[in-house]
């Protein structure tokens, strides 16, 4: 199973140039059964990062375009007279499938977003007083532009913490750009990629995942950590126990996507701020440091011995 892993990395990083941590981040998101939110600018790539994950993992997979006209019945399903039988007859939504893709998520109403809180969290959907289970394995993957931009609605923190991980891809270096600029455009190869996984095979990784060991000097480690967030005057809170065990499930994906049943510290150094940055909101919005504050933490936290 986890050589065929290392093919997903191997064919991800075909599509995706010059991004390998970032894709196996996506990657080990999927695995710890989170949900992913990629953050960029238009045209940095990812909705084709989107795509290839559900097609080289065989899962079925919709898109919905986030837009400011958008409701929750849009994406839920409603309820349809059927003059037939005189009678109502829900009609599923695109969430529906096992992987779903929310385009520009920030750009609908806040109330739109909210018809996604309850399936990231309980992975059912509720309409009309009937609770609707959604298939398994289920995954978000979100992705949104940068808050500056006109049109946008900020995600509220109770949602920004429904996601395990936010990455970003961020400009190519320039030899891959020049790779990008000869080679076909790679939007096109998604459409022939082979898939390696499907839904059982996955369920089957994440079973696995949680049972990779964790010390008890890593799970010091792991709480030196989130005291830190908690003790730091750079943000308005500190990370929750939600997000302590959201570190963890990530740093446990990572040393399985690395071939170990066993958590080390680099592990949890990995994943460190694409699990925790998301979850912090700065005290002074214009304070800046010539270090990030999560870096800062991880270098000033000893590794327990």
């Amino acid at each position: 199973m986890r050589q065929q892993l290392q093919q997903v990395v191997w064919q991800l990083n075909e599509i995706i140039l010059g991004k390998e941590h970032q894709i196996k981040l996506a990657l080990v998101c999927l695995l710890a059964k989170g949900h992913l939110l990629i953050e960029d600018l238009p045209g940095m790539g990812k909705t084709t990062l989107a795509h290839a994950l559900a097609k080289i993992l065989g899962l079925d997979f919709q898109r919905i375009q986030f837009t400011s006209d958008l409701l929750p019945a849009d994406i839920i399903g409603s309820a349809i007279y059927q003059r037939s039988d005189e009678s109502f007859k829900f009609h599923q939504g695109p969430i529906f499938t096992q992987v779903i893709l929310a385009d520009e998520v920030n750009r609908a109403t806040p109330k739109s977003q909210s018809a996604l809180l309850e399936a990231m969290e309980e992975y059912q959907v509720t309409s009309e007083g009937v609770s609707r289970p959604l298939p398994e394995p289920f995954f978000v993957i979100a992705t949104q532009n940068p808050f500056h931009q006109i049109g946008t609605y900020p995600l509220p923190e109770s949602q920004l913490d429904r996601f395990l991980i936010r990455l970003s891809l961020g400009y190519p270096e320039p030899e891959v750009e020049r790779l990008l600029f000869k080679g076909q455009d790679t939007r096109f190869q998604i459409a022939s990629l082979p898939p390696i996984l499907d839904g059982k095979k996955l369920l089957a990784c994440q079973h696995a995942i949680a049972k990779v060991v964790v010390s008890e000097t890593l799970l010091d480690y792991l709480q030196l950590l989130v005291s830190a967030t908690r003790n730091s005057q750079h943000w308005s809170h500190g990370l929750s126990p939600r997000g302590g065990l959201a570190l963890l499930r990530a740093a446990k994906a990572w040393a399985y996507l690395a071939g170990r049943d066993f958590v080390l510290p680099e592990d949890i150094q990995a994943v460190w701020i694409a699990v925790v940055g998301h979850r912090l909101t700065a005290q002074n919005a214009t304070q800046q440091s010539s270090e990030s504050p999560l870096e800062a933490i991880l270098h000033s936290t000893a590794i327990p011995r």
